[in-house]
C-alpha cells in the first residue's frame, strides 16, 4: 500500500476500513448517515479558505476527499460505480463544457464562458425545461437566492443597470414598514423575504458574493461583541447591567481597534 499514489492509497485504506474485519464505525456508514458530516466538512473547508490558513485548508480538503472516496466505496459495494467512474465522469464533463479550451471555439470573457456552460448543460439535460431546474433544494437560502438570480440573469431576466435595484430595495423597505404596522406575521415574513432577496440582487449586480459579504460581517460583529464583553467584565460590570450608551461607546472602541 505504501507504494501507491496518495489517492489510490486513500481508496485502499477506505476499502480496508469497510472490510468485514475493518472498523465497526466505518462499516456501519451509509450514504444517508454521512450526509450531515459531508455538509459539516464543506463548511470547514470554507472556514479554512476564509481564514487563509493553507495548512488547515490542506487538512480540510483531505477530510472532504475522504468523504468522496467513502461514498464511491459505498457505491462500488452496491455495484453502482467506482471512484474511477467518478473521476472519469468529471473529466469528460470538464472537457465537454470547455470547448474554448479543448476545442476550436473562442470565448472573450468569463460571462460568455458561463453562458456557453449553461447552453451545453441544457443540451445535456433536455428533460430540464426551466433555466432554474437543477438548483439543489438543500442550499442555504442566501446561497440559493444568489444562484437563482444568476441563472435567471443568464437568460436575460435582469435589469440592465443597478439603479432599479436600489429603487426595488426602497420599495420593499416601505412594504416591510406597512407589514409591521399590521398584524399579519405571514405578510411580514413575506415582505422581509422580498427585502432580503432584493439586497442579494444588489450584491450580485455589484459583483459581490452575498454569502461571503454576510459571513465577513458576522465575523466582524462577533469580534466587536466579544471586545465589548471583555471590556464590561474588566470593569466589573455585566452586559445586562450596563447602559446602552456604555455598550455603544465600547462598540465604537472595538470598531477603531
Amino acid at each position: 500500500m505504501e507504494n501507491l499514489k496518495p489517492v489510490e492509497r486513500l481508496a485502499e485504506i477506505v476499502q480496508r476500513l469497510r472490510a468485514p474485519d475493518g472498523c465497526p464505525w466505518d462499516r456501519e456508514q451509509t450514504h444517508e448517515s454521512l450526509r450531515g458530516l459531508l455538509v459539516e466538512e464543506c463548511h470547514e473547508v470554507v472556514e479554512a479558505i476564509e481564514s487563509r490558513d493553507d495548512t488547515n485548508l490542506r487538512e480540510e480538503l483531505g477530510d472532504l476527499l475522504l468523504h468522496i472516496v467513502m461514498h464511491a466505496q459505498l457505491a462500488s459495494e452496491r455495484g453502482a460505480f467506482a471512484l474511477s467512474d467518478v473521476a472519469g465522469t468529471i473529466c469528460e464533463k470538464m472537457i465537454r463544457r470547455h470547448p474554448h479550451v479543448f476545442g476550436g471555439t473562442q470565448m472573450d470573457d468569463s460571462e460568455a464562458v458561463l453562458k456557453q456552460w449553461d447552453e451545453i448543460k441544457r443540451a445535456e439535460k433536455p428533460h430540464r425545461k426551466s433555466a432554474l431546474d437543477g438548483i439543489a433544494g438543500g442550499l442555504p437560502a442566501l446561497l440559493k437566492a444568489q444562484t437563482v438570480q444568476k441563472k435567471a440573469a443568464r437568460v436575460g431576466f435582469d435589469w440592465p443597470h443597478i439603479e432599479p435595484v436600489f429603487e426595488k430595495i426602497q420599495e420593499e423597505t416601505l412594504e416591510v414598514r406597512e407589514a409591521l404596522a399590521g398584524d399579519d406575521n405571514k405578510a411580514l415574513e413575506a415582505e422581509i423575504g422580498d427585502l432580503l432577496f432584493s439586497v442579494v440582487n444588489l450584491a450580485r449586480k455589484s459583483g459581490v458574493d452575498a454569502e461571503t459579504a454576510l459571513g465577513a460581517t458576522v465575523r466582524r460583529f462577533t469580534r466587536r461583541f466579544e471586545f465589548v464583553e471583555r471590556s464590561i467584565e474588566a470593569a466589573g460590570k455585566t452586559m445586562t447591567g450596563s447602559t446602552l450608551e456604555e455598550l455603544d461607546g465600547l462598540w465604537e472602541q472595538a470598531k477603531k481597534a
